[in-house]
C-alpha cells in the first residue's frame, strides 16, 4: 500500500474574520485559531507541504481590500508562514484561478488537508473543487469555523451551520476529524475515516423513524 502524501493549506486566516463583519462565531474564533497553530506546527514537524490562501478584492472594496488591515493574515499566522507557498485568490475554492493544483502536483499530493474560513464558503468549495481534481479532502472541525446567516431565504445559527455542513462534507466530500484525530493519523501517514452518502442517508433514516 503506497503511503499517504498529504499538504496543509491554510485558508484565509485573515484579520477580517477577527475584527470585521465577518467575524468567526463557532467554534470560538480564538479557540479555532490556537488549533490552526497546532495544525501548522504539526506539518512543520512532519515536513508537510503547507500553502496560505488569502482571500483578495480590489482596493476600496469593503472586506479583503488588497493591503488593508483585514486582508492580512492573522499575525500569528503571519508569524509561521515562513517559506511556505502563499497565494492570492479571488473565488470561494482554493484552486479557482490559482496554481495550487499544480503546486499539489508537483509534490506528489493525493490528501489536502484543509483548515481556516469560512466553513460555509471557501471550505466548502474547496472540499467539493479537491474531488474533481482528484485530490482526497479532509477538513479539520476545530481548526475551522463558520458565522451566523440570515437572509430571505432564512436563518441558522453558527453553531448549527458548521455542523450540519461537517456531516454534509463527512457524507461524501471529505473526512471530518478534530485536530487531535488528524494529528495520530499524520504520525502514521495513514488516512482518516470517512462516512459515505448511502451509510449516511441510511443511519440519518434510522435516527430520525418514529
Amino acid at each position: 500500500m503506497s503511503t499517504l502524501k498529504r499538504a496543509l493549506v491554510v485558508v484565509d486566516v485573515q484579520q477580517e474574520y477577527f475584527d470585521g463583519p465577518l467575524e468567526i462565531q463557532f467554534p470560538p474564533r480564538e479557540n479555532s485559531l490556537a488549533q490552526i497553530v497546532r495544525v501548522i506546527e504539526t506539518a512543520q514537524a512532519h515536513s508537510l507541504p503547507i500553502a496560505y490562501a488569502q482571500h483578495t478584492t480590489p482596493a476600496g472594496t469593503p472586506v479583503f481590500a488588497e493591503g488593508s488591515p483585514g486582508w492580512q493574515l492573522h499575525p500569528r499566522i503571519e508569524a509561521l508562514a515562513g517559506d511556505g507557498k502563499r497565494f492570492t485568490k479571488v473565488n470561494g475554492s482554493v484552486y479557482a484561478g490559482t496554481d495550487l493544483a499544480e503546486w499539489l502536483h508537483s509534490h506528489e499530493v493525493d490528501t489536502v488537508t484543509l483548515v481556516g474560513y469560512m466553513t460555509h464558503n471557501c471550505d466548502l468549495a474547496s472540499s467539493i473543487e479537491s474531488e474533481g481534481l482528484g485530490f482526497g479532502a479532509e477538513v479539520l472541525s476545530d481548526a475551522s469555523g463558520a458565522t451566523h446567516l440570515s437572509n430571505d431565504a432564512g436563518h441558522i445559527s453558527a453553531e448549527d451551520l458548521h455542523t450540519s455542513l461537517m456531516t454534509l462534507l463527512n457524507a461524501n466530500f471529505a473526512a471530518v476529524a478534530t485536530v487531535e484525530q488528524w494529528t495520530s493519523a499524520v504520525a502514521l501517514a495513514s488516512p482518516l475515516p470517512k462516512s459515505d452518502l448511502v451509510t449516511s442517508a441510511v443511519t440519518g433514516r434510522q435516527k430520525f423513524s418514529s
